[in-house]
């Protein structure tokens, strides 16, 4: 079988390599959908992970295949297995803990000290045509549901997992900054949990007018309006009671985050910043402001985004805006997004067919 696996920095291959065998516990899903995250391109830059490592649960050294959001239909299914057959869609949760560790133990199974993603650190990847998984990590969707909107399921779910940490109600105001992938995930997960108003942050104009119409209250452009006094503006003077930095860029977006709280209010750190981000600590202390990050999800999460999305209280398939095949991944998918792509695309999806 075909899979694209990371050699080095810049050295990702699509290859012939065997294809996974069943074991005890576990299912072999036929890929369908894979989508292109930010931390690919990250991956694909720097590959950080030595090619000589073996994660302790993963067990495997490099090379890896890329790719960790991903929905498949399930071709074999190991004798043990229960509660998932041959034809079921499923999304893949691919992170995992050791379940033995003092953050697993309580109850905090996405910051576990070994985690580790199929994608990333082994058990293959979403960018082949096969990948054998645990049953407990197939997710099944009904029958007829769409292979693509499955596919999104894990972005969904690390925008979940923030909005549950900032601890949001049906009364509450949000800001996101940065309408990126995770950041229009964010406005999904927000409107699921029935927050009253979103403001986003955003330059683009194709982003800004996506946001809207996935349920954005007001879009706030910086290079036409000051953030916080727009903000606290439509708020009364008060400010949102959570705000969420999906953009990375550094203290330009952090600042104006926290900022823009009300009194006590909770900003999350939801992107991957490079770098030193110094900030104004006396609102933490005055005010009673909360800086977190967010990490991942739980499998708890992962479920909830699932119903989520077969319930129909998120709609996520607008945030796909291209589809390229297995074949062309690299060329057409990361290096297209690591040039100029990011300005125009938001989640690129790559499929081992032809198309």
């Amino acid at each position: 079988m075909r899979a694209l696996r990371l050699h080095g920095p810049r050295d990702a291959r699509l290859e012939e390599i065997p294809e996974p065998e069943l074991r005890p516990g576990t299912v072999k899903v036929h890929v369908e959908w894979a989508g292109i995250c930010g931390s690919d391109l990250g991956l694909y830059e720097s590959a950080p992970i030595p090619a000589d490592y073996a994660n302790p649960i993963m067990g495997e050294t490099g090379p890896h295949t890329l790719g960790h959001e991903f929905s498949g239909y399930v071709t074999a299914v190991a004798e043990d297995v229960t509660g998932v057959a041959v034809g079921d869609l499923v999304a893949v949760q691919p992170n995992f803990a050791d379940g033995t560790c003092a953050e697993c133990l309580a109850g905090r199974p996405n910051l576990c000290d070994n985690f580790a993603f199929i994608g990333i650190n082994g058990w293959g990847g979403g960018f082949s045509d096969t990948v054998v998984v645990p049953a407990d990590h197939a997710l099944v969707l009904p029958a007829g549901f769409s292979a693509e909107t499955a596919a999104l399921i894990e972005p969904l779910a690390v925008a979940w997992h923030a909005v549950e940490l900032a601890g949001v109600n049906q009364r509450s105001t949000a800001l996101v900054v940065g309408a990126g992938p995770i950041g229009l995930s964010l406005v999904l997960a927000l409107r699921a949990h029935g927050v009253e108003t979103v403001f986003v942050t955003e330059l683009s104009a194709s982003r800004k007018e996506l946001a809207l119409r996935l349920g954005a209250d007001r879009i706030i452009d910086p290079r036409e309006e000051e953030v916080v006094g727009a903000v606290r503006a439509a708020t009364g003077g008060r400010g949102v009671d959570v705000a969420f930095d999906a953009s990375g860029v550094g203290k330009a977006t952090l600042q104006p985050a926290i900022d823009a709280l009300a009194a006590a209010g909770t900003a999350v750190v939801v992107a991957n910043f490079h770098g030193d981000v110094p900030l104004d600590v006396v609102p933490f202390l005055t005010r009673e402001k909360v800086l977190t990050g967010s990490f991942a999800y739980t499998a708890a999460d992962f479920r909830e985004v699932r119903d989520a999305v077969v319930d129909g209280r998120i709609r996520p398939d607008a945030l796909i805006s291209s589809r390229v095949s297995l074949t062309h991944a690299l060329d057409r998918g990361i290096e297209h997004l690591l040039a100029d792509g990011r300005a125009t695309e938001v989640k690129i999806l790559v499929t081992p067919r032809e198309i």
